[in-house]
């Protein structure tokens, strides 16, 4: 039987996971550069986990190398990903510690580079993104909230901000009048190149708090760092029983569309 591996994106607040089985570091060489791994096993399922924001969460959002952590992930042929993604919510219905299976994105990123397909020998793709998430992973993950009795709310919409700074009160009431219902740092462009690349991914965000101007406090990376260390040993349980819950086999259509791999250089994976 083939042994279904899945990443794990772990962003703010979500370095590791203590409940892996023989976890050890691994790096993968890129063309984009280096990305470390801990791999590990759960149920049958091999494991690789990988911290966006670096040991000690030493890297902002707007400088995480995302071209290589996807191109990482295509190197070890990967089944599918999920991540996480700290938010603060613009609706009383997703307050903080709610957990939210988003469906949808807008992209208010201003300088990352988005694409793998730059033109050139690497050509010109255009990924459909009516569906940005996997459905078969998002219904994966929704599932193992149900049978570890946590509840997810499924569905919502994410923009992505370029950071590192908050968004200002004014920034997340129009957010919210184009329909947002979360605003976070990281998801975009890590989708993107995830459909580019043919990756079934799938994201839960954690809400921290509210944004800026929902309620008068003022905010505070600190406070978001709080909120995850609360939920932190529940959500490692999660991304391991949601893992266990993809199926080797998915009728989803998040190849469709994808570029020739690899885009550029190849990749070379080695222990740490």
């Amino acid at each position: 039987m083939k042994r279904v591996k899945i990443a794990i994106i772990g962003g703010t607040g979500v370095y590791d996971n203590p409940f892996l089985e023989e976890a050890r570091e691994l790096v993968v060489e890129t063309g984009y550069g280096k990305v470390l791994f801990c791999r590990g096993y759960y149920k049958n399922r091999e494991i690789y986990f990988l911290a966006r924001h670096g040991p000690g969460h030493a890297v902002p959002p707007h400088l995480v190398n995302y071209r290589a952590n996807i191109a990482a992930l295509k190197k070890l042929q990967v089944d599918a990903a999920i991540s996480t993604a700290a938010a603060g919510s613009m609706r009383r219905g997703m307050p903080p510690g709610s957990r939210v299976v988003i469906d949808q994105f807008i992209d208010f990123t201003k300088s990352r580079p988005a694409t793998f397909y730059e033109g050139g020998g690497a050509g010109v793709v255009h990924v459909d993104l009516t569906e940005p998430y996997c459905p078969e992973i998002r219904r994966a993950i929704t599932r193992a909230g149900r049978l570890l009795e946590k509840p997810l709310i499924d569905g919502g919409c994410y923009v992505c901000t370029e950071g590192p700074r908050f968004e200002t009160p004014a920034e997340i009431r129009m957010f919210a009048q184009w329909g947002a219902d979360l605003v976070g740092m990281t998801n975009v462009p890590e989708v993107v190149l995830a459909r580019e690349a043919g990756l079934c991914y799938a994201t839960i965000a954690l809400v921290s708090n509210y944004a800026a101007g929902i309620t008068a406090a003022p905010l505070s990376h600190e406070e978001v760092l709080e909120e995850m260390a609360r939920s932190k040993e529940s959500l490692d349980r999660l991304l391991l029983e949601a893992a266990a819950e993809i199926a080797a086999d998915r009728s989803c259509r998040c190849s469709f569309g994808a570029g020739p791999w690899p885009p550029g250089p190849e990749a070379n994976v080695h222990d740490a």
